[in-house]
């Protein structure tokens, strides 16, 4: 009875979680106990016999608990069962070995042992070995079968009679002809691949289920299916890329790399055309989203893509600003910079101005038309002063991040028919803010990172509107992405997450 009752209570994989923080005090009690033995055996140092005694004490209550924690985490289910078995067994053999070690070593057990000291170094060595080869077997559990061996170099790899190295799938090679390529085989199982199988394949399978084959994935696991031909909004694996990262049933795990958008897009699109193995890309019916996530194949569809856009304002042209009006802005402590001579538009930052708010925000009427991008980060600005801004017709870029903005505020750019980047990092700007803004035609680049928006609305948004960039995370090219953008041309960058 005790059995069923651990199997569905949450306490069983709260406390089996902590195994590999447990796992650690063996490993590091028993190496130590083997090096000390070594070390006085060979004379090289003086150490104790109590103390070795006690260091081996603790040894096998670390292994001890280890064990407990490993079994009551192996109850989640999700794991190759022989591997599974083999990595118990010699975790029991660890703990087992070390409480013998400890017993003939002890003076409490250890004269009254028979032949005891000839148990000793026996246990102590198979308990060290059975350390070694239980971390092995939980490295492959975890990460997948050979994770310690995948990268072993060669010559030792042909010495130890390892198979070659198998390139890692890392992303999406460039399809020459998107329209002849097998949707399944050349679009889906790379994305599987790249962000799924790592967890789902043959030695590990969380949930039970599988998706390093078709044939497994339509099995689905111990959730159900895990797709419903021709219904990709009801499909659990569609369903869990969607939700908040920080939701204990998003998929891929918090921390791991994420499904892009248009990897999302294609999936679903994917589903809902039937879930064919042998289809092509041609032989299926395209959205515009999809014809969008499809283009982008051509170059590698595998992580952040990035292309350059044509300016909204490249071809707008404004009268001069009056060089008393540009004064009064530098006399508060903005940075006015000229965007473009012969096209007369400026940028006014406040950069170095951090407590300029929406009373000073009058100044910026006088050159209304001129100014095209306006950094405003890190200022009182707050969403009273959004209304003046709405009068600037002709921003192409602002930048709001670490204000006090929220979504009453930001629903006042609306109306600006050139704005296509706006930073919000740092902000109060939830899912109903970007949803608002969201539908503004010229809008490419939204950056909403540390903001109250859900991982979940960045995705919902991505499908709705694909030609809109939203960003909710940072990585290298993410980081570049946003320096361009903030840079001194009037060409613009888009990346999507």
């Amino acid at each position: 009875m005790f059995y069923p009752f651990l199997q569905d209570s949450g306490w069983a994989l709260f406390i089996g979680r902590f195994h590999p923080v447990l796992v650690h005090l063996p490993i590091g009690f028993l190496f130590i106990a083997a090096l000390l033995e070594i070390g006085r055996r060979t004379g090289k140092i003086s150490v104790s016999e109590s103390a070795i005694s006690f260091i081996l004490l603790w040894s096998a209550v670390g292994a001890t608990l280890a064990c407990i924690a490993g079994y009551l985490l192996s109850l989640g289910g999700g794991y190759e069962q022989e591997l599974l078995d083999d990595h118990k067994w010699q975790g029991i053999g660890v703990a087992a070995f070390a409480w013998i070690a400890w017993a003939v070593k002890s003076d409490l057990l250890g004269k009254r042992i028979p032949f005891g000291p000839a148990f000793y170094l026996p246990a102590l060595g198979l308990a060290t070995i059975l350390t070694m080869t239980a971390g092995h077997d939980g490295g492959s559990l975890t990460h997948g079968e050979g994770y310690l061996t995948q990268y072993t170099p060669e010559p030792f790899r042909s010495l130890a009679g390892i198979p070659p190295m198998a390139e890692p799938v890392t992303e999406v090679k460039p399809i020459a002809n998107v329209e002849e390529a097998i949707v399944y085989k050349d679009i889906v199982q790379p994305i599987l691949e790249m962000r799924c199988v790592q967890c789902h394949n043959a030695s590990k399978q969380k949930g039970d289920l599988r998706m390093d084959q078709l044939a497994l994935l339509l099995k689905g696991g111990k959730g159900g299916p895990a797709l419903i031909s021709g219904k990709s909004a009801e499909s659990d694996m569609i369903k869990r890329c969607l939700l908040p990262e920080d939701d204990d049933n998003h998929m891929p795990p918090k921390g791991k790399p994420q499904l892009s958008n248009e990897q999302i897009t294609l999936l679903s699109w994917w589903i809902d055309q039937g879930a064919s193995a042998d289809k092509k890309v041609a032989e299926l019916k395209k959205t515009e989203a999809v014809k969008m996530a499809l283009a982008s194949l051509g170059s590698g569809g595998s992580g952040p893509v990035v292309k350059n856009m044509e300016s909204a304002i490249a071809g707008l042209k404004v009268e001069p600003a009056d060089e008393k009006d540009i004064e009064a802005l530098r006399k508060a402590g903005l940075i006015v910079n000229n965007l473009s001579l012969d096209q007369n538009l400026i940028e006014v930052s406040a950069v170095n101005a951090s407590g300029f708010n929406d009373k000073q925000l009058d100044l910026l009427m006088a050159v209304s038309d001129q100014i095209a991008w306006l950094k405003l980060g890190g200022t009182k600005i707050t969403d009273e002063g959004m209304k003046a801004i709405s009068k600037l017709k002709n921003l192409n870029k602002i930048h709001l991040e670490h204000t006090a903005v929220t979504d009453a505020g930001i629903v006042s750019l609306k109306d600006l028919p050139h704005l296509q980047y706006i930073n919000l990092v740092d902000t109060k700007i939830s899912d109903a803010g970007l949803r608002n803004i969201a539908s503004l035609k010229s809008l490419r680049s939204v950056y909403v990172w540390k903001s109250a928006v859900t991982d979940s609305a960045v995705s919902q948004v991505g499908r709705q509107y694909p030609q809109l960039s939203v960003v909710n995370g940072f990585n290298e090219a993410a980081v570049a992405t946003f320096v361009k953008a903030g840079g001194d041309t009037l060409q613009t960058a888009e990346i999507k997450k």
